[in-house]
């Protein structure tokens, strides 16, 4: 390859096994975090735009709206994962639909099981959640392919 087009070629800033779990899990909630509000924001206005739309259906395609930027930003920034989008945003849309299963299942052993008081139980659950969705994100959303 000759020396001008190699320098049109952006190579990584940073390795992405250079990058520690605690980095990772920090930019993790960063992403998240940034994503969530802008899920509370979105839906918030599309609610008070969309006259006659149930609510609920307004948010629910809000949050498939959020899936995308909130993906390609985890990709980028939490995981640094060169895998390809074919490999690796199917399986964050995986993890997405499981993550909204395992916090309905959550949600109901500590609400319905135990009686939890709901500030307890909702931190609860978004801790749960978000962990299990870091682990399989990292070792097999955005791991690299076989």
């Amino acid at each position: 390859m000759s020396v001008s087009l190699e320098s049109l070629i952006q190579q990584p800033i940073v390795d992405a096994r250079d990058i520690s779990v605690g980095t990772q899990l920090l930019s993790f909630l960063i992403v998240g975090g940034i994503g969530a509000g802008g899920f509370v924001v979105l839906s918030s206005l599309m609610i008070r735009l969309a006259v006659g739309t149930p609510a609920w259906f307004v948010s629910a395609c809000c949050y498939v709206l959020m899936i995308l930027p909130v993906y390609l930003a985890h990709r980028r920034f939490s995981f640094r994962s060169d895998a390809p989008h074919t490999h690796a945003l199917p399986r964050y849309v995986g993890v997405q639909l499981c993550g909204i299963a395992l916090a309905s299942l959550f949600s109901f052993v500590c609400y319905g099981v135990f009686g939890m008081p709901p500030l307890i139980a909702s931190l609860l659950v978004i801790g749960l959640t978000s962990g299990v969705n870091f682990i399989v994100l990292r070792l097999w959303a955005f791991a690299a392919p076989l």
